[in-house]
């Protein structure tokens, strides 16, 4: 139960497409409460802390009232909330940092959408119905773009003409949020100074790497959109744009997205096996051949990131995979032995925070994933709290 005399609360809410998950935080940013509406569009469930019920949730708007219904039994309401907290997938090229939310940064967003169709339409849905109920507590957005906005232009662009036909085909990269929670963490969980150039990888159902120089991102593998780059759970991961178009001409646009996005990667290469701990436990010569796949594409695009990055001296790893699957951290870094990587095999398989080998000439750590309690710091600062 919420202390009736607090009303300093920070709740995190984080829409996908078919949830909705959300995080309650103190100011000095201790975890309170967490919880989700998940499968909405449907019959769905809603997790509060560790209680979980079915419930009707037929869009996004449902599963946030669901969830503010559910706050409201335990006596945490409005009154309790010193702000409200978005994770909003694509800002663009002008919302490159966390922004209070207003009727004119409130429009950027919806500008856009079409970048993110499956995902900003979802954000805004969240931050209209929280205006509607709460129109006095302050709401703040964060980017998960916004964190390579850094990257140099030339990184950025396709080489692609600059003419209305390609307005807004660019890099943009995603995974931000966690990059940033990384950065953020580093010194606290490591008991060391963030290093001067870091190569991080987020290892989870979508996949990408991050080439972090002083803090800032130089350079990622996500771009357009988050199918270009590492082969995921059910994204291709970077194809040719001809074999793309191939596939819109021989079965249309439609189905086309739906085989890159929803039917390819490991799904694709295993024969309908997304999850990796299923993966490594089959012994399918398919599920071999998709978890060959993943980390051959890791490995070699974690090597492209060396050059912008001028080379690294230390590594990390986050996300589900990144934090969780020792053999595929140990296989990824015996593919970068070249550099001096040298991961120790006890410290792997106990999943401890640094993993390197003593002779190793490259620290290698997990870093926790901590995007939520990002997202908390970032409505803080933005309020000057």
């Amino acid at each position: 139960m919420a202390d009736p005399a607090r009303s300093d609360l920070i709740i995190v809410l984080n829409a996908g497409s078919s949830s909705l998950k959300f995080a309650l935080f103190t100011p000095a940013l201790a975890e309170h409460l967490t919880g989700q509406a998940e499968s909405i569009g449907g019959p769905g469930r809603l997790k509060i802390g560790a209680r979980s019920a079915s419930c009707d949730l037929p869009d996004h708007g449902a599963a946030l009232a669901a969830i503010l219904g559910a706050l409201a039994t335990r006596g945490i309401t409005a009154s309790h909330l010193k702000a409200v907290a978005h994770r909003v997938v694509h800002g663009g090229v002008r919302l490159t940092a966390p922004v209070r939310i207003t009727p004119a940064t409130r429009s950027e967003i919806a500008a856009c959408s079409a970048l993110a169709p499956l995902h900003n339409p979802h954000n805004l849905a969240a931050i209209d119905r929280i205006t509607a109920l709460m129109p006095d507590v302050p709401q703040c957005a964060s980017f998960d773009t916004a964190f390579h906005a850094s990257n140099p232009e030339v990184a950025l662009r396709y080489g692609l003409p600059d003419t209305a036909e390609t307005a807004g085909l660019r890099r943009y990269g995603f995974h931000g949020q966690s990059y940033a929670a990384m950065v953020d963490s580093w010194s606290r969980v490591t008991g060391a100074a963030l290093p001067d150039r870091l190569l991080a990888f987020h290892l989870g159902s979508g996949a990408s790497i991050c080439a972090i120089r002083d803090g800032r991102s130089v350079a990622t593998t996500m771009g357009y959109s988050p199918l270009e780059g590492l082969t995921m759970a059910t994204r291709s991961g970077s194809i040719d744009g001809n074999a793309v178009l191939k596939l819109a001409e021989d079965h249309g646009i439609a189905r086309a997205r739906r085989i890159l996005n929803n039917e390819s990667g490991l799904a694709g290469l295993s024969g309908g096996l997304s999850d990796m701990r299923t993966l490594m436990a089959s012994d399918r010569p398919e599920a071999g051949f998709a978890v060959d796949h993943f980390v051959y594409w890791a490995v070699r695009h974690a090597s492209s990131l060396l050059a912008p990055l001028g080379g690294t001296e230390t590594i990390a790893f986050t996300g589900g995979i990144g934090e969780n699957a020792a053999e595929i951290r140990a296989r990824i870094v015996a593919g970068l032995h070249w550099i001096g990587a040298e991961i120790d095999p006890e410290a792997n398989a106990e999943g401890q925070t640094a993993l390197h080998s003593a002779a190793s000439a490259t620290g290698i750590y997990i870093i926790p994933a901590e995007e939520e309690r990002m997202l908390a710091a970032d409505a803080l600062r933005v309020l000057g709290a």
